[in-house]
């Protein structure tokens, strides 16, 4: 147990510990003493000893001192409730409240019994983030030398699950969603169409690989470039910038589309700072907005049956991934466009197309000898069919098939032996019926 500032070895803690002095008899009066003396000296009361002490107020120093490496608000939130659901949990083990719940009593075997608590409805994914964010914790408590290790190494972490990328399924789906989107929108079915902008959103992701957050966070300043060499400048995961490059192509999607939002939005040529796609009244696109466009634009396309199940918008990222591996692009050179942190993430993309595996196998030599074998045989084969279709010099016979006749074995007339090139032959009756070959 880590004790106080100052503090002689006899604790006193929130309601939930119990004071305990080195005989194991409780003294409440002396440990109250000691404790009040042990946090004057620190500088502050015991109260406020107590309160800097708590989960709570750990979590809110670490939370802070995260927020200089400028992680993006959704990461911050995520690690704020994975540190929130395992404190409930311990703070139920120690039979006190989330609030007042000492850091000196999230032990190794504390921690383990809640992580099994909180892994029982959860996946390992989100298990093992979990454990992540707690290592994370631990590690930053440790540097500021409020507890004198880190208890994670004790806690079983799920081996990550393997997963597989999920692109839109079917060769020539991109290209039928493309057309749809590019065509004239159906008046009839819409109340407010704006196929500008529906066009630029599905080409920017299928173009660019964006996830959803990345997209939603375009400015418009973020297209930039001069003209034949623009790019799209992104903050993808932890805050993490990138530059995807624009081919012509997109880039005359995208300005078709702010021409078009200039002339709905009164003339009011939009500012580097807005937003780059909004919706018909101006302000930024919500992530509903972008679910509902893409998944509305499966279904015009007659393609919403080859979305894989819970990737809708992902599945556009998957797939622009997924050719280029097709395509020849290394693992490098994916992990810079998609802004992947591990290398290993990226080298999935070219598993799933089995590129590297099939060259592999294709440069064996046994099937290179194989191969060579089949060529022959192909040639053999197609000057037998030259030969065959010269005309014959003499009348009535044929020049590369002989012909024997002879009594059949069980005298039931002639048979015909017909042998070519390769000495093989079928042996017929006179009537017609073959007898072996």
């Amino acid at each position: 147990m880590h004790g106080y500032p100052g503090g002689t070895g006899v604790h006193a803690r929130a309601p939930c510990i119990i004071a305990r002095v080195a005989d194991g008899e409780a003294d409440q009066g002396r440990a109250g003493a000691v404790s009040a003396e042990g946090a004057a000296a620190a500088g502050g009361s015991a109260d406020e000893q107590d309160a800097a002490r708590a989960v709570p107020a750990c979590v809110e120093e670490f939370l802070r001192a995260r927020q200089a490496r400028k992680h993006a608000a959704n990461t911050l939130e995520a690690y704020r409730r994975d540190l929130s659901a395992v404190t409930q949990l311990l703070a139920a083990h120690a039979g006190c409240e989330p609030d007042v719940l000492p850091i000196d009593l999230v032990t190794g075997r504390a921690l383990r019994h809640a992580f099994a608590q909180y892994a029982e409805p959860r996946s390992a994914a989100s298990v093992g983030r979990a454990w992540s964010v707690w290592n994370q914790f631990f590690s930053f408590l440790v540097a500021d030398a409020v507890v004198p290790g880190n208890p994670m190494g004790t806690v079983d972490r799920p081996k990550p699950p393997h997963r597989s990328p999920k692109p839109l399924r079917g060769t020539d789906t991109p290209e039928r969603l493309l057309a749809s989107a590019a065509g004239p929108s159906d008046s009839t079915r819409r109340r407010r169409p704006w196929p500008e902008r529906d066009f630029a959103v599905v080409a920017t992701l299928l173009c660019a690989g964006l996830r959803s957050s990345e997209l939603l966070d375009l400015t418009v300043g973020c297209l930039d470039g001069r003209e034949g060499e623009r790019y799209l400048k992104v903050r993808g995961k932890g805050g993490k910038e990138r530059s995807i490059p624009v081919e012509p192509e997109l880039d005359e999607v995208l300005t078709l589309y702010l021409h078009s939002r200039r002339d709905r939005l009164a003339g009011r040529a939009p500012r580097r700072g807005d937003p780059l796609f909004v919706g018909h009244d101006g302000t930024a696109m919500g992530r509903g907005a972008l679910q509902y466009l893409v998944g509305r634009s499966y279904r015009e396309a007659g393609v919403a049956a080859r979305v894989p199940q819970g990737a809708l918008v992902h599945a556009l990222r998957h797939t622009f991934a997924t050719r280029l591996a097709e395509d020849g692009a290394s693992a490098v050179e994916i992990m810079r466009l998609l802004g992947h942190a591990s290398l290993t993430t990226s080298q999935n993309y070219i598993d799933a197309t089995a590129r590297e595996q099939r060259a592999a196998v294709r440069a064996n030599r046994t099937n290179i000898a194989l191969r060579a074998l089949l060529a022959d045989d192909e040639d053999e084969h197609d000057d037998d069919m030259v030969a065959d279709a010269r005309p014959n010099r003499d009348a009535g016979s044929d020049t590369d098939t002989d012909t024997d006749t002879d009594t059949a074995p069980d005298g039931g007339g002639s048979v015909s032996v017909r042998g070519g090139r390769g000495g093989r032959g079928d042996i017929r009756h006179a009537d017609g019926g073959i007898v072996g070959g």
